[in-house]
């Protein structure tokens, strides 16, 4: 199964569980909710995303006369894509992202950090990374996943409550579709943009390392980053965390089986054989 029609499947199947959450909270009332709460929070993703998280980490846009921008502007050339805008995060932790809704429109951001964590060839992986999604597409499907993930729960809350304030009756009855509606399917989701998340990370390796002309430097920069956020995590919004080049912040035990990050020693020996 290649990873278009594997996207399509995930996303059709998080579309499912906002429905099914709608239809169990209210019928065909609550599924008809449903459906307009999806389209509504998806077409604010589709046009405001790169905005609001830009904003959200006080990011600064940069011209040409920075070195990130020279350097962006060589590989968007390598690429074949447009030249995308270009800022910088006030944030001593490395890391970068790309967003956008399409290549016409993209940006692409890199955190202090990461410019003075990084050699010149590391910090060209890592922005041939991003352009990858660009070019892949992938900054609208993320948007989309999450802005669904993000439904369910809240149609799940909403479903929590109407169980709190129903007759008690109508509460016995409903009470194993409730606890499949309000604790397995916010999980389904998790996992679900976990798994679009992160099998598209390795394609954008792949072709980020064809961008940059070759895979050392981006394996290098993961294994830099990984070493850094150890002892710097950045304080970022877990909303956002499947846009950066790597996980932001650290999740231990069972909460590792939500990253939405593959394994760094997992990139890096994808990358390298």
């Amino acid at each position: 199964m290649n990873g278009s029609v594997k996207t399509v499947l995930l996303l059709g199947a998080l579309s499912g569980l906002v429905l099914a959450l709608g239809a169990s909270l209210g019928g065909e009332a609550g599924l008809l909710l449903a459906f307009v709460i999806a389209i509504a929070m998806n077409f604010g993703s589709y046009w405001f995303s790169d905005k609001i998280v830009l904003s959200m980490y006080r990011a600064q846009e940069v011209g040409e006369d920075h070195h990130l921008y020279r350097l962006t502007e060589r590989l968007a050339q390598n690429a074949g894509l447009p030249m995308p805008r270009v800022y910088i995060i006030p944030n001593d932790s490395p890391n970068a992202f790309a967003t956008g809704r399409n290549p016409e429109n993209a940006a692409v951001a890199a955190t202090e950090g990461l410019i003075r964590s990084l050699s010149t060839k590391e910090l060209a992986g890592v922005m041939a990374h991003e352009l990858a999604h660009v070019r892949n597409r992938d900054i609208l499907i993320s948007s989309i996943a999450a802005t669904l993930a993000a439904t369910i729960m809240v149609v799940a809350r909403m479903a929590q409550f109407a169980m709190i304030f129903s007759g008690g009756e109508n509460r016995r009855g409903n009470i194993v579709s409730f606890v499949a509606m309000l604790i397995l399917a916010p999980i389904a989701a998790m996992l679900i943009q976990t798994a679009i998340s992160r099998s598209r990370e390795f394609e954008a390796d792949r072709i980020g390392a064809e961008i940059a002309g070759t895979p050392r430097g981006l394996a290098s920069a993961l294994q830099r980053i990984e070493n850094v956020q150890k002892g710097l995590p950045m304080d970022a919004n877990p909303a956002t965390a499947h846009m950066f080049i790597m996980m932001p912040f650290s999740r231990r035990g069972l909460m590792s089986l939500f990253s939405t990050h593959p394994p760094t020693e997992e990139r890096i020996r994808r990358l390298l054989d």
